[in-house]
């Protein structure tokens, strides 16, 4: 409220759906977008999003654009709604002297702050058939604690060997941890964009991952690089230690490069364009 009294904006930008269900009544009147990655339809389902989804379909129909982070989220909006203009994520290298990839000393990483959405126990289950001697995979977002309770769920006795917990990093070590990691390795159950992999693509690293549900741009991107490295959301552990171990064992030629390419529709200068094309035209029309 003292940012709207302060600054008097021509147009408003909700950076989620949930934040735009709490819009100001002063706000009536200026143009408003909402940003979003998923539509609560989708990804609260029962009883999590009973106060949500109502509001939601009128929130959708009456701002004057919508702001879906990819062509799929916007399939999953409840019709009808506003227009809309996709405008992803952007998405760039974290430096420019990442290792080449046969130099990386970090076997494979997984990102599991959600780890039952994320898919850990999936992921633990792959790695222990998977797994030789001497490689290691880093669970970011995680303690020792949880990587024993997934492992639990995958039907283990505990965590595979191997496995490393680095609950607390900051984005910044993150993202070095990733420039060392050969392999990004996910099993999300439902991914809404998939940040995490187009990250790991922009640093040059292999992306494992099942096909889960949700309106992820990473699955296309994945394939791109080795559609061996995606496979079914159901194919169990099994499938997924084979994609695994093709991505560690026989990597294309230049995996760096494709893995750059892949991500070229989400980098900065691509999401710029669309912006200035497309979405300040539309909430700043000429007076």
């Amino acid at each position: 409220q003292r940012g709207l009294a302060a600054h008097e904006p021509r147009a408003i930008v909700f950076s989620t759906v949930t934040s735009a269900l709490l819009w100001p009544r002063s706000t009536a009147g200026t143009p408003r977008a909402i940003r979003y990655d998923a539509p609560a339809a989708a990804n609260r389902p029962g009883r999590h999003g009973l106060w949500q989804r109502p509001r939601e379909r009128r929130r959708l129909r009456s701002a004057d654009l919508l702001l879906p982070q990819s062509q799929a989220t916007l399939v999953e909006t409840p019709e009808p709604h506003a227009p809309a203009v996709v405008v992803g994520i952007p998405v760039e290298p974290s430096a420019a002297d990442a290792l080449p990839w046969a130099q990386r000393d970090v076997t494979a990483v997984t990102y599991a702050a959600n780890w039952e959405k994320k898919g850990l126990d999936r992921v633990l289950g792959a790695w222990e058939v998977a797994r030789r001697d001497g490689e290691a995979l880093v669970v970011c977002g995680a303690d020792e604690t949880t990587v024993a309770t997934a492992a639990r769920r995958a039907g283990l006795e505990g965590p595979p060997a191997g496995v490393v917990a680095r609950a607390l990093l900051s984005p910044r070590e993150y993202r070095a941890l990733v420039r060392r990691a050969r392999v990004y390795v996910t099993a999300p159950r439902r991914e809404d964009h998939g940040v995490a992999q187009l990250e790991a693509l922009a640093d040059g690293c292999a992306v494992v991952t099942t096909a889960g549900a949700g309106p992820s741009v990473a699955l296309p991107a994945a394939r791109s690089v080795d559609p061996r490295w995606v496979v079914p959301e159901d194919a169990g552990p099994q499938a997924l230690a084979a994609a695994l171990r093709s991505a560690l064992d026989d990597p294309p030629e230049g995996v760096e490069a494709r893995a750059l390419a892949a991500i070229a529709p989400h980098r900065q200068a691509a999401i710029d364009d669309v912006i200035a094309r497309d979405v300040i035209p539309a909430l700043l029309p000429a007076s």
